[in-house]
């Protein structure tokens, strides 16, 4: 009986586990991980004709911010960082210094430098040249996906003919920060890094911009004012639960943005009319909010296995966004969450490797960065099969490449994208048919067909 109280009192002491998940699996084999083999010189090609001008562009904002010229210049910074996160090595001052002096770091020559002279440069260097260059490169990348063919989900190819673009909006909590040196070693519980938001149109599936909040409990509502200033007049605009905000509603609908949302489910309103009733679907525009916030919105109700899913709009016009748009296009918003298991699992973002704010920020925009490039890649491998978006795996194409680069010694391939398309299959990049039945188009159009009460 002791010894079980005694273990009951131990097991309650013990440390919550972190709220994010698989951290400290991730840091663990980022930590011991050995260097990985240089990709392919075509690979470091596509990343250096994509970076590099982006990076030539900054060098007037760079002396305007009074930084001299160096060593470690903003061109070697986003060589050593892009680098880091690319190959996955696990981030350390000695380690870096030791791949300067080897040359072996994208397009930076051999050069010799001192550990402290690394360690310090990644906490001081100014991240938001890195966040200039991530905004110029974006438009560059959205014109690459623009000039490509291949199929579109059909709710989101639809879509696109009824609205300038569609975009979903969402945020995502850093993982904990480094506490190996300085204030931050041994606090308990690690802190967490901060806060990102990201806008991602959902046709390229490429971010259109990403913010940053250093306060890891920042509520989504806090970025509303962010949000109000990007988005333009035309744009169909997704978000979840954790932004509803009437008061921004009225914003979004005078500036002529159009928004799908979920409704909460104690949501307080009065029906004005019904535009669809069925003993499936119910569409109906309905009256929500109080004084200055009072509007007219649409609500879709669908049920679906037994359970209701309730959805607001502020299109009123059931021709223009039909509720089965209403719905599939809702269900596109999920992308967003692929888009941040990329970075943060496959990309690292999981794995911070410093403890100062700044350093993360340099650490978080070469990563979306990154993201950028695998996503055209991928896309033009996308393009090579006529296969949907959706249809390849990022995470297969990414680990695509060593086995192209080894094809490459062997004198056996030159292009990435025609070895990945080629080898598709057996490399894993065109993703299995789930068994799963899910809500798609076909089911939402046969659910909201009035003749079929």
């Amino acid at each position: 009986m002791a010894n079980r109280k005694a273990k009951a009192q131990e097991e309650r002491e013990k440390p919550n586990k972190s709220s994010v998940r698989h951290t400290r699996a991730i840091q663990r084999d980022r930590s011991k991980r050995l260097l990985a083999a240089p990709p392919a010189e075509q690979v470091e090609q596509r990343l250096e004709e994509l970076i590099l001008p982006a990076t030539s562009m900054q060098q007037g904002y760079y002396r305007e911010l009074g930084l001299r010229v160096r060593t470690l210049s903003l061109a070697v910074m986003v060589a050593i960082v892009v680098t880091l996160i690319w190959r996955q090595i696990g981030a350390g001052s000695t380690e870096i210094a030791r791949l300067l002096r080897a040359g072996d770091l994208l397009w930076v020559v051999a050069c010799q430098v001192s550990q402290q002279a690394v360690s310090e440069r990644l906490r001081e260097f100014p991240s938001e040249l890195f966040l200039r260059i991530l905004l110029t490169i974006l438009p560059v990348l959205q014109v690459r996906w623009q000039q490509r063919q291949r199929p579109l989900p059909p709710e989101i190819a639809w879509a696109l003919t009824q609205y300038e673009q569609v975009v979903a909006v969402d945020g995502s909590t850093l993982d904990t920060l480094l506490r190996r040196v300085g204030l931050l070693r041994g606090v308990l519980p690690a802190p967490l890094a901060g806060k990102m938001m990201a806008v991602l149109d959902l046709a390229s599936r490429l971010p259109r911009t990403i913010w940053f909040d250093a306060n890891p409990d920042a509520h989504d509502q806090r970025f509303w004012a962010q949000i109000l200033r990007f988005v333009q007049a035309g744009t169909l605009l997704l978000f979840d639960l954790g932004y509803t905000n009437f008061k921004a509603y009225v914003q979004l609908t005078l500036a002529g943005v159009t928004f799908v949302t979920r409704a909460k489910s104690n949501l307080s309103y009065r029906v004005e009319r019904y535009l669809l009733r069925t003993a499936r679907v119910v569409d109906a525009l309905v009256w929500v909010g109080k004084g200055d916030e009072r509007q007219l919105l649409r609500m879709v109700d669908v049920l679906y296995r037994g359970k209701w899913y309730r959805y607001l709009t502020n299109e009123h016009d059931s021709q223009r966004l039909p509720c089965q748009y209403v719905v599939a296009l809702y269900w596109q918003r999920w992308r967003i969450e692929d888009a941040y298991a990329i970075v943060k699992r496959l990309l690292g973002l999981a794995y911070l490797w410093t403890g100062s704010q700044n350093g993360i920020q340099l650490q978080l925009w070469a990563t979306w960065l990154l993201y950028g490039v695998l996503v055209d890649l991928t896309d033009a491998v996308a393009e090579a099969l006529n296969q949907p978006f959706g249809s390849i795996s990022m995470e297969m194409v990414y680990r695509g490449l060593s086995f192209f680069a080894l094809a490459v010694r062997r004198g056996e391939a030159t292009d990435p994208v025609v070895y990945l398309a080629a080898n598709a299959k057996w490399l894993g990049i065109v993703k299995r048919k789930r068994k799963r039945v899910r809500l798609g188009l076909g089911l939402l159009l046969n659910l909201t067909n009035p003749s079929e009460p």
